[in-house]
């Protein structure tokens, strides 16, 4: 029996466990000292009540034998596939409810897809990026290449022609930095791929954030979209679905590599690995594709790009360059004092506030923090306030 070597070649400990080590240590070591997080992505506000009153009424009918439902789809109910589609069509984009695939969520479908591609493939993706990206594709073998996100571009990098690779990652809104791809800038991620033969792993988990009208919200309004992404979404921060659990990817049927269609190939993995999101959790994940349930996920999320305002008016204020925050949950800024992304989480943590180092989410991160807009009101306020006397004491 041999193991899969690859695993020693990722980081030892997780980026999350690790901050929630330090954490526990400092208040272990300060029992009566108050922690506010403004690290981890875990949203704070409750699901919808519209989602909670469809839950209970289909656990209910889990309980009756007229209405209860074993194994279902493994490619998700036609009721929530529809729905999907016609949420679709109000970005003017039209699809099939047979290339959309329910989930467990994002993160999942991120690691899974990569099934239905060879480890002979080369990768690409940001240097600044989601872990889950580069630990998954470390862990299979993959080559990976790297494309260059700084102040500069805004963390916005265009392709480089030079570079040829088969397996694209972008993610826009994009975790950790906030920064949104404008279509000129999606435009020419599509004709590279187009041109190279490559397929977009499209990560949208955050485009219900995006307020700027003029920015696109799926790979998919870009012409030529379709024949070479994946786009991969999730209801975990549209919703607050990150103790509930449900997300989708949409495989196009214009997706075909080697005369195979990968409409067809993920169908397939997906009836062998996967036995589908529980009926009751798709009956809540429909109703927020309803008129109530968009009217109410919105008000949710306006809390929080308000929480982001705060943080925005904060760093102005204080003269600190950020991107992120006006269509994201997530401000990426520059530490201030020059110093390094862990010397700051420590300097930050010992005031009793825990943000997310930027060099742990790639060595040019490093001088870089993200700060999330997933807290409560209060929390963010005096959260800023004690970022100023930080800031402050390190000018002093």
């Amino acid at each position: 029996m041999k193991i899969n070597s690859n695993y020693h070649n990722v980081e030892e400990g997780y980026l999350f466990s690790t901050i929630a080590k330090k954490v526990n240590e400092f208040k272990a070591a300060h029992p009566d000292k108050e922690i506010i997080r403004l690290g981890i992505g875990d949203v704070t506000l409750p699901l919808p009540k519209i989602v909670v009153k469809v839950l209970v009424k289909a656990s209910e009918e889990m309980g009756d034998a007229k209405t209860f439902k074993g194994y279902g789809e493994e490619q998700g109910y036609a009721f929530l596939r529809d729905k999907i589609s016609d949420y679709y069509k109000t970005k003017g984009v039209t699809l099939s409810s047979d290339e959309i695939f329910v989930s467990d969520g994002a993160k999942s479908d991120l690691g899974n897809i990569l099934d239905i591609f060879s480890v002979d493939n080369t990768v690409l993706m940001s240097d600044i990026v989601y872990p889950v990206y580069l630990d998954t594709n470390v862990m299979a073998g993959r080559k990976v290449k790297f494309f260059e996100g700084n102040a500069q571009n805004n963390f916005l990098p265009l392709p480089d022609e030079s570079v040829d690779a088969d397996i694209i990652y972008i993610c826009s809104p994009c975790n950790p930095t906030g920064a949104v791809y404008d279509k000129a800038g999606l435009k020419a991620w599509v004709d590279y791929a187009n041109k190279k033969g490559a397929i977009i792993l499209f990560d949208s988990a955050y485009e219900a954030f995006i307020q700027d009208k003029t920015l696109p919200t799926s790979i998919y309004e870009i012409e030529g979209a379709k024949t070479c992404a994946i786009e991969i979404c999730s209801l975990s921060k549209t919703a607050g679905f990150t103790g509930t659990r449900c997300g989708y990817t949409v495989v196009p049927m214009d997706l075909v590599f080697e005369n195979t269609s990968l409409n067809k190939m993920w169908l397939r993995r997906q009836t062998t690995k996967f036995n589908g999101v529980s009926y009751v959790i798709q009956r809540g994940a429909e109703a927020v594709f309803t008129d109530e349930g968009y009217k109410q996920t919105r008000e949710n999320i306006s809390y929080y790009l308000g929480n982001a305002k705060v943080m925005m008016d904060t760093l102005g204020e204080l003269g600190i360059w950020y991107v992120g925050g006006k269509n994201s949950p997530y401000i990426w800024l520059k530490c201030p004092g020059n110093m390094n992304s862990w010397d700051f989480f420590d300097l930050l943590l010992s005031y009793g506030v825990v943000g997310t180092p930027g060099v742990g989410f790639g060595v040019h991160g490093d001088g870089y923090f993200r700060l999330t807009a997933f807290g409560n009101r209060e929390n963010v306020v005096k959260a800023m306030a004690i970022f100023k006397q930080v800031v402050k004491d390190l000018k002093a």
